[in-house]
């Protein structure tokens, strides 16, 4: 494993960090794949394109009253030369604009590939656990 290769991608990640806070999509459609395939916690079930991740996104953050609370956890890396993985939790947290709270924590893996030397995402999978016995998705269990 690259050590320079892993620190950009811990640096992607920490970008990552920033931007959903300043709720700025433009810096993380910079870095998806114009063909990225998405698999989040949000409806539906799935999503392809840089453009529609963009606009999802905006949703998301429109969707909080202030500031998005986001916080990565358990932060693994692995990367060779031109592919690389990121796998965490993180915490999302605040308030919504209908006046809900979230507080939740999500399960993470980014695939990364490097292109013209700058690291872009090309697979985004996001989870929750969920309790088979009543199909509830289980929001409030924390590391």
């Amino acid at each position: 494993m690259s050590d320079t290769a892993e620190q950009e991608l811990r640096e992607l990640v920490e970008e990552r960090v920033a931007v959903v806070r300043a709720k700025d999509p433009a810096p993380l459609a910079a870095r998806q794949a114009q063909d990225i395939v998405t698999f989040d916690v949000l409806p539906p079930l799935h999503s392809r394109g840089s453009e529609a991740v963009e606009e999802k996104t905006r949703n998301w953050f429109d969707s909080y009253a202030g500031d998005i609370g986001y916080e990565v956890h358990d932060l693994h890396v692995a990367a060779g030369e031109d592919v690389g993985f990121c796998s965490f939790l993180y915490h999302v947290s605040g308030t919504l604009v209908g006046g809900g709270e979230v507080d939740m924590w999500v399960r993470a893996t980014l695939g990364c590939r490097r292109r013209d030397g700058r690291w872009i995402i090309t697979h985004d999978h996001e989870s929750v656990p969920f309790d088979p016995a009543s199909g509830r998705a289980l929001i409030d269990l924390a590391p």
